[in-house]
Order: C-alpha cells, then structure tokens, then sequence
C-alpha cells in the first residue's frame, strides 16, 4: 500500500493522478461505501453518493491541506453528501427527514442487498430512531470501528462531546430494544 503521504503528491501531480485516483478509490471505496450506506440505507442511494463523493474528492484534491489524515476529510465529504443527499430527497418528496427515515426503513426490508434477519432490521429501526448526530456517531464507533480521535476529525467537534452522544445512543438504543 502507498504511503499517504506519497498518495497525497501523487494526487496533486497531473503527471501520476489518474493512477493514484485509482489506487486511492480502490482502497477507499469499500469503507466508504459503507459508511454511506448506514446513512442513506439504500444500496443505489448509498452508490450514488459514493460516486459523488469521489467526485468532490477528485475536484477538491489540491485543496486538501493535510490538516486531517486524508481518509478522515473524505469520511468528511461523505458524511456531508450523504446528508446532503437525505435533506434533497425529502425535499423533492415534500416530507420531513422523520417520515424519509420511516419510509427507507420500511424499504430496507424489500432491498436485495440487505442481507439481515428480524433481529438487524431490529437494530436498524433503533438506530434510524437517533437523533442525526448520535446515529452517525453510533455507526462510525461501532460498525465502522472508529476511534473518537478519528470521529473528531471527520465531524468536527470534540471527543469528549463525541463520546456523550455515543453513551446518550447506547442508552436510548438499548431501551428501545428492550421496550418489547
């Protein structure tokens, strides 16, 4: 695997770029996929935010400062497409993102890809109950086995508020799967 440092001079090189393009979606595009996926829930959805996605990466790449390492600011793009991509589908429905969440749920069951049993859909009705931030949070730190540093980076906000909003969903989830 290329060192991020040398994937980085390799993007901003329009000598090298279209390879490294290819070496960093090719590295990327699994994680991202589905960190996509357990926003938008969808699996076109989720691949058309993808898409998206690497295409802001592409054009926004010389303007990456290496303030963050470089897959916490794409975490960040498509943390952002994917809400960006809710709130539009909302409003072209002209429904609140409450009643788009309850209808995605309900689809999540006749989607193909959506491999779960009774139990996972369980968990994805809780889940998709969450305050926004407390479900990204939530499936950022246990899905996608994130430390709270590397959250930090992508949502922006400090770990010791990153870490009550993942205790807060822990809490309200655990209730809402044992409320039967």
């Amino acid at each position: 695997m290329v060192a991020e440092a040398d994937l980085l001079a390799q993007l901003k090189d329009s000598n090298t770029q279209s390879e490294a393009f290819e070496i960093l979606v090719n590295t990327y595009k699994q994680r991202l996929y589905w960190h996509i996926r357990s926003i938008v829930l969808n699996h076109d959805d989720a691949d058309d935010v993808l898409q998206n996605t690497f295409i802001k990466v592409f054009r926004n790449i010389n303007g990456f400062k290496g303030d963050s390492k470089l897959y916490s600011w794409m975490y960040r793009i498509a943390t952002n497409e994917s809400l960006s991509f809710l709130k539009a589908k909302s409003k072209k429905q002209g429904i609140n993102s409450e009643v788009l969440q309850n209808q995605m749920l309900a689809n999540l069951q006749a989607d193909v890809y959506f491999e779960g049993d009774e139990i996972q859909l369980k968990l994805q009705k809780a889940i998709a109950s969450l305050p926004e931030k407390q479900r990204l949070v939530f499936n950022m730190k246990y899905f996608q086995e994130l430390k709270y540093e590397e959250i930090s980076e992508i949502l922006e906000t400090t770990v010791g508020g990153l870490k009550a909003s993942y205790h807060l969903a822990v809490k309200k989830l655990e209730a809402y799967l044992t409320d039967d």
